[in-house]
């Protein structure tokens, strides 16, 4: 199981942070900062699977990550998980990410928070994963969009 998604710059500032695991908001915070410090310290060209830091689970967990330019997208996931699946589902959501805000940046997550937070809802929820097709979840999205539209339409917006 997911227990959280967490993207973050090179500078460590949160930009995306999703726990499907109740923590305090400190705790939260420490993982956050704990996360990036285990994940800045690696080189590129070493395996993107690590074991969880003390605060999330220790050894029982995994973090399993991609640096995509100035953003690396960390999952926590448990030993139940394959770790290529889940490097997968991040080239998915990525990729999605791409395709709706045609070559995202860290802006886009900045902007469009609540966009963002549908797109992964669509991938993932309550720590499961729900679709990997990349069509489908931009088929969607967009059809979330067309009754967005439609609603401000009908207010006169």
């Amino acid at each position: 199981m997911i227990q959280a998604i967490l993207v973050f710059n090179n500078h460590g500032k949160p930009r995306l942070v999703r726990f499907y695991q109740r923590f305090p908001e400190e705790i939260q915070q420490q993982i956050v900062r704990e996360t990036f410090h285990l994940v800045l310290k690696r080189d590129d060209n070493i395996c993107n699977f690590l074991e969880g830091g003390s605060l999330i689970g220790g050894s029982d967990y995994k973090l399993i990550y991609r640096h995509y330019a100035t953003l690396y997208f960390v999952f926590c996931v448990d030993s139940s998980e394959s770790e290529l699946g889940i490097l997968d589902l991040i080239q998915v959501f990525v990729e999605t990410l791409d395709k709706c805000f045609e070559n995202v940046c860290e802006l886009d997550l900045i902007f469009h928070m609540d966009k963002v937070h549908y797109i992964l809802q669509e991938v993932v929820m309550g720590g499961m994963v729900l679709e990997t097709n990349m069509n489908e979840i931009v088929a969607q999205i967009e059809a979330q969009n067309r009754l967005e539209k439609s609603e401000l339409l009908a207010w006169g917006l």
